[in-house]
């Protein structure tokens, strides 16, 4: 079996990934990364530079042609190769910079994240085992990847953008295994032949990435089952099932040790349970949302690559709010939104509509405050004529998610959650006008990220489109607040 580096980090995942690759490709679920590759991308084709001139081997089909342009590039004395490629025994790799130092080469691994996890390393100690087997001397194993508390002024600055981490250490303590750790991957998979081999259900399933075949091996799973339990520990999760108690059926006969929460949840939906209701408690909480009342909802994206000044990596960018206004009680709210014009920063623009579509002496409303805030309070600390306006609207928000999260109010279809996108269709059921689903195009928030993060790249047409779609599904997620509100109050009132 020939391995490159990132099928022998999914073999010490789970060896299983690899058999399924090779006799059961069909049975992949698109993980949707899209995004997340193409950040990689980004960050790489950048970091290309840190060192100063360097030389990209071409990319080929036939890997043979990147490993022979590798070789003659370090024959020629190179100093920076990008993706040097290499061959051994049945083993490739490409380095992401090859770095000349002395008579050896330092191994440089590029990731675009802002720490190094552990998959990284057994990554990298590959590569060194695949060049030493080539006859490279490797000094040193570095990992460049982004610094998170960068702040852009100006310029890139990549040489503080990212950050070069030596983890020549551990790599070296990797070393020893990595034969052994290859044998026993190609074994798993030689072995089995075309017969599916067995494999127990453990944590691997999603660390450190999920398994692209996760439903197929939990295709006989029972739904609901301690998989679907909120606010369990994974490792728990996979010790009830390893011990037999998969089933909610399971649970309510063997009893194991659950939270009050978990156990609210599963007995819920096991004895198809009525909701439960503390109405004097959801009557209090409702007391403080007081009239006007302003449902405030923001969309974020974020980039690996700041783009503006002020601006850290992945640092949340609000670019759109949507806003609906009670006036009284029964009456029809009054809606506003903003959204910003692609390509230009949003946040001046955001906030000087804010201040002048809420007043700074009204009761906001948010679901889930936590997010509103921090984003409210960023803006006020980057513009000091705004400031005293934004932190009144700060200071007033208040939490609609709260009877939720403090179950004074739990229904069986939250399935555990107090997330919106489980309250609305279990408060709300079959309404038509609060369907996300039947939104065009932008139907969760990753995705009205996404669509924001690209608009520049299109047609006049495609954007005119897109930003009606962002407008609908925004507008949405605060008509959702209006209509879950109302349906407490006619619960109290009951």
């Amino acid at each position: 079996m020939n391995l490159s580096k990132s099928k022998y980090c999914r073999g010490l995942q789970c060896p299983k990934m690899l058999w399924m690759e090779k006799y059961m490709p069909e049975e992949a679920v698109d993980p949707g990364n899209e995004a997340i590759l193409e950040t990689g991308n980004l960050v790489g084709d950048l970091a290309m530079g840190y060192f100063g001139d360097f030389t990209e081997v071409p990319y080929s089909d036939d890997k043979q042609d990147m490993v022979d342009e590798t070789k003659r590039l370090i024959e020629c004395g190179t100093e920076n190769i990008c993706e040097a490629s290499f061959f051994f025994e049945n083993l490739y790799c490409a380095v992401d910079i090859l770095k000349k130092n002395g008579d050896g080469w330092d191994i440089v691994e590029v990731k675009s994240s802002t720490h190094i996890s552990d998959i990284y390393l057994h990554d990298m100690a590959f590569q060194c085992y695949v060049l030493r087997g080539c006859g490279l001397k490797i000094k040193n194993v570095f990992n460049l990847h982004i610094d998170s508390s960068y702040v852009r002024y100006g310029e890139l600055d990549l040489h503080k953008f990212l950050m070069l981490e030596d983890c020549t250490a551990t790599v070296e303590n990797l070393l020893p295994g990595i034969y052994e750790n290859i044998r026993y991957i190609c074994d798993y998979v030689d072995d089995a032949g075309s017969d599916e081999p067995d494999r127990e259900l453990t944590a691997a399933c999603n660390t450190p990435y999920q398994c692209v075949f996760k439903n197929y091996c939990y295709r006989n799973i029972p739904s609901p089952s301690v998989f679907d339990i909120a606010g369990m520990r994974t490792t728990t999760k996979y010790s009830l099932y390893n011990s037999g108690i998969v089933s909610f059926d399971d649970i309510i006969s063997r009893k194991p040790k659950l939270n009050k929460n978990q156990l609210l949840q599963v007995e819920s939906e096991y004895y198809n349970r009525e909701p439960y209701v503390y109405k004097e408690e959801i009557r209090a909480c409702l007391k403080d949302f007081t009239f006007p009342l302003y449902h405030l909802d923001f969309e974020t994206t974020s980039f690996a690559i700041p783009p503006y000044d002020g601006m850290s990596p992945y640092e949340q960018l609000p670019f759109q709010y949507s806003l609906h206004i009670e006036r009284k009680e029964g009456e029809e709210p009054e809606h506003r939104e903003f959204l910003a014009k692609e390509g230009t920063d949003p946040r001046r623009a955001l906030a000087e509509s804010l201040c002048r579509d809420i007043p700074d002496n009204v009761r906001v409303l948010a679901y889930n405050m936590s997010f509103e805030k921090g984003v409210i309070k960023r803006l006020a600390s980057m513009f000091d004529d705004l400031s005293g306006h934004l932190m009144k609207i700060h200071d007033n928000i208040r939490d609609l998610m709260t009877p939720f999260s403090n179950k004074l109010y739990y229904d069986k279809n939250f399935m555990g959650s107090y997330s919106i996108k489980y309250v609305l269709p279990a408060m709300c059921p079959g309404d038509p006008e609060l369907n996300y689903a039947a939104l065009n195009q932008i139907h969760k928030g990753d995705q009205a990220s996404a669509a924001f993060a690209d608009l520049a790249n299109h047609t006049p047409e495609e954007i005119a489109e897109t930003r009606k779609n962002l407008l609908a599904y925004c507008r949405l997620d605060t008509l959702a607040m209006v209509r879950i509100l109302e349906k407490l109050r006619e619960i109290i009132k009951d």
